[in-house]
Order: C-alpha cells, then structure tokens, then sequence
C-alpha cells in the first residue's frame, strides 16, 4: 500500500511540473509565434496584393467570420485580400488566399492548404493552373472547369481537385460581391 502512495505522490509530482514547463514554454514563446504568424499572413497578403504602402492586416474588415484585408496606395484602396475554402477536395478542404479589385476582379490567387494527391491534385499549386484565374470576375467567366461547360482547365486524372478551387473562388467573390459596399466602407477607391 506504502508503494502505491509512493508512486502516486511521484507521479502527481512529474506531472504538475511538466504542466508547469510546457505553461511557461508557451507563455515565454506566445510574442515570437504571434510575429511569424505575422510575418506568414503578410507574405501571403503580399504575393494576392497589387503594391500597397499601408499594412493591410491593420486595414482589415470582418464581415460574417471572412476577414477581408485592405491594401492601399496613395491612401487610395487598391485592392482586398481574403481567404476562401472548399470542402470538395479529393482529400479534404483546400484553402484559397484571394487578392481582387476594389471592382471585383481577381489579381491573383495563392493555394494557402491542401492535401491532395501528390502529382496529380497538387498541380492547383502550379502557375500555369493559378494564372487562369487572374482578370476573371463574376461576369466574364463561366465557373465552372472545362469538362463542365466552364472556362478553367481541368487536371487530367484529378478533375476533382481544380472543381474545388473553382467552386472556393467563386463561393469567395459572390461572398465580396455581397458585402462590397460595407468592405469597402465608402473608402476611396483607385480606379
């Protein structure tokens, strides 16, 4: 009975002190992982974003749980960033970071997460599939892939995948659409 004390007061002990550390380690690494997080965001809001002297995560709105950065130039909004999703991937959601004009149009996108088949689905993450996206709007594209009757290519073998980040595009500039006047705040617009 002594021993089953022993060990428990031992491993009540072990275990309060390993809470202890990892508490610590956290509180002590909290500031450094909130600056790389940072540090990631802008690097992705600055590859959507046409050039912008503001930092658009401090310029941002949050409409219906979207977070809608704002790049500006001259003090003059130049363009809007924000992240869409799909859940129609072949291997789960794929995460799409959009940069577009005030009027719409997409300046670029950039595939922030997925998990689809290596050599097939992850040619989504390859310039010659993201470029088709660039100038497009809600109203000179058909949104759907080609196979479909649509205006964007399809992946030989992984159709689903290329379905998926069409769909999260569009899902994203409906979403704008809806919400443009209140993002953009009658703010001044580069034209």
């Amino acid at each position: 009975m002594k021993e089953v004390i022993r060990l428990t007061v031992v491993l009540t002990v072990v275990c309060v002190l390993a809470g202890l550390s990892l508490s610590y380690v956290s509180d002590a690494t909290e500031e450094a992982r909130a600056y790389q997080d940072r540090l990631e965001l802008l690097s992705s809001l600055n590859m959507v974003l046409p050039e912008h002297d503001n930092e658009p995560d401090s310029d941002a709105v949050i409409i219906d749980d979207v977070t809608y950065y704002i790049s500006k130039k001259d003090g003059k909004i130049n363009g809007i960033a924000f992240a869409t999703s799909s859940d129609k991937g072949y291997s789960g959601a794929i995460r799409v970071m959009m940069g577009i004009t005030p009027e719409g149009e997409i300046i670029t996108i950039k595939i922030l997460e997925q998990k689809e088949t290596p050599g097939l689905g992850t040619k989504i993450t390859e310039d010659w599939f993201i470029d088709q996206y660039k100038g497009k709007s809600l109203n000179n594209a058909r949104w759907a892939v080609k196979k479909d009757g649509g205006d964007f290519e399809q992946i030989s073998g992984a159709t689903i995948s290329p379905r998926a980040v069409t769909v999260a595009v569009r899902t994203g500039l409906e979403a704008y659409e809806k919400n443009k006047q209140e993002i953009l705040g009658g703010g001044d617009v580069v034209q």
